[in-house]
C-alpha cells in the first residue's frame, strides 16, 4: 500500500529549513509526488497483475522514494530519475490516464 501523504511528507522529506525552498528541493518534491501517483495508480490496477509484480513495482517504488535525494544529488540525476520513472510508467500506464493528447 503507498504511503499516505501524511506519511509520504513525513519519511520523504527534504532536508531544508521550513519556508525556504531551492529549484533542487522542488524538484525533489516534484518526482516524489510522480513515485506516488505511479504506486496509487498501481493500487488501483493490483487485479491485472500477479502478485510478484506488484511486489517488484513496490519494492522499486520504496527504493526510489528512500533514494530520490541521493539520486537527484548525482551529476545525472534528472536523467536518472526521469528514467526510471518511464520504466515505471511502463507498467502503471499512468501518462497514458492523464495526457490530454490521448483523450478523444
Amino acid at each position: 500500500m503507498p504511503p499516505s501523504n501524511r506519511e509520504g511528507s513525513t519519511l520523504f522529506r527534504t532536508k531544508n529549513p521550513v519556508g525556504l525552498t531551492t529549484p533542487a528541493s522542488e524538484r525533489r518534491s516534484f518526482y516524489r509526488d510522480e513515485l506516488l501517483k505511479h504506486w496509487q495508480c498501481l493500487e488501483q490496477q493490483r487485479e491485472s497483475y500477479s502478485e510478484k509484480a506488484i511486489t517488484d513495482v513496490e519494492a522499486a517504488l520504496t527504493r526510489l522514494l528512500a533514494d530520490v535525494d541521493r539520486l537527484c544529488a548525482r551529476k545525472d540525476g534528472d536523467v536518472l530519475v526521469s528514467r526510471l520513472l518511464r520504466k515505471i510508467d511502463g507498467v502503471t500506464r499512468l501518462s497514458a490516464w492523464s495526457d490530454p493528447k490521448k483523450h478523444h
